[in-house]
């Protein structure tokens, strides 16, 4: 349904995101407390925001939801 030349695929394939996980290493706790939301989807999140010049992170969530090419 997203074209093959979309922007976001074009940065999903030029950005290794499994590096994210990485740098947050030691600030998630494996086994103590619920779990939380995956520190690439935050990252994408923003990244999604600023990219679009979204102003509010509620807006931003909207737009992720109404957005194929976001999800």
């Amino acid at each position: 349904m997203v074209s093959q030349d979309h922007l976001l695929r074009q940065i999903d394939a030029a950005i290794d995101f499994n590096k994210v996980y990485e740098f947050v290493e030691d600030l998630y706790c494996k086994d103590n407390g619920r779990p939380s939301i995956d520190p690439v989807v935050l990252f994408k999140i923003v990244l999604i925001q600023h990219i679009y010049g979204i102003r509010s992170l509620h807006r931003t969530l909207e737009e992720i939801g109404m957005n194929m090419a976001h999800r």
